[in-house]
C-alpha cells in the first residue's frame, strides 16, 4: 500500500462516517479510528506529512470523525434480539457504501420476502471507486434489511436478516 492508497482510504473513511477502519496484510497494519470531523486544514495537514511504509510494527493513524450509529435512539431491545437469533446474518465484508440496486433506474437485488439461494448477489458495497457484489452465503427468504439504501456500513456490520431453509 503506497501513500496514494492510505491517502484515499483516509478520504473514504472521512466522507463515509464510520467509526473504526482497520486494513491488515502481512507486513503493514493500519487502524483508522473517527470522532469528529477533520477542518480542511487538519486534513491537508495530515495528507503532507511524511509516512514510512517500511515500519514492520502497525502503525495507528487517528482521524476524528463524527461518531456512527452508535448513539441510535431506535436500538433493538432485547425481546427483538431474542427473536433474531434465530436468523442467519448477512454482514458487511468491507467497508464502503450499500447499493439495494445495481443501478439507480434497477429493480432492487432482493426484497423482504425474497428467496435467496447461496451465492445469490443480495446488494453491492461500493469502496474507493469499485463495485463489489455481495452474496449470500445462505439458503433461505430474506425476513429484514438492516441498513437504508445509498448509506455507509462498516466492516462486519449485519445487512439482511435470512431465514434459513
Amino acid at each position: 500500500m503506497d501513500i496514494k492508497d492510505i491517502q484515499n482510504l483516509v478520504r473514504f473513511v472521512s466522507k463515509s462516517e464510520v467509526s473504526e477502519v482497520k486494513y491488515k496484510t502481512k507486513d503493514f497494519e493500519i487502524t483508522i479510528k473517527t470522532k469528529i470531523p477533520l477542518s480542511g486544514s487538519d486534513f491537508s495537514n495530515f495528507l503532507q506529512q511524511p509516512l514510512s511504509a517500511s515500519s514492520q510494527q502497525p502503525m495507528p493513524i487517528t482521524t476524528p470523525l463524527t461518531p456512527a450509529a452508535s448513539q441510535n435512539p431506535s436500538a433493538p431491545t432485547g425481546e427483538i434480539m431474542a427473536d433474531e437469533r434465530k436468523y442467519v446474518t448477512i454482514k458487511a465484508p468491507m467497508i464502503g457504501t450499500f447499493y439495494r440496486k445495481p443501478s439507480p433506474e434497477k429493480d432492487p437485488y432482493v426484497s423482504v420476502g425474497d428467496e435467496v439461494s447461496e451465492g445469490k448477489v443480495v446488494c453491492i458495497i461500493e469502496a474507493m471507486k469499485l463495485f463489489n457484489q455481495v452474496e449470500s452465503e445462505v439458503k433461505g427468504k430474506i425476513v429484514k434489511i438492516l441498513v437504508d439504501d445509498a448509506t455507509p456500513v462498516e466492516y462486519d456490520q449485519p445487512l439482511f436478516l435470512v431465514d434459513p431453509h
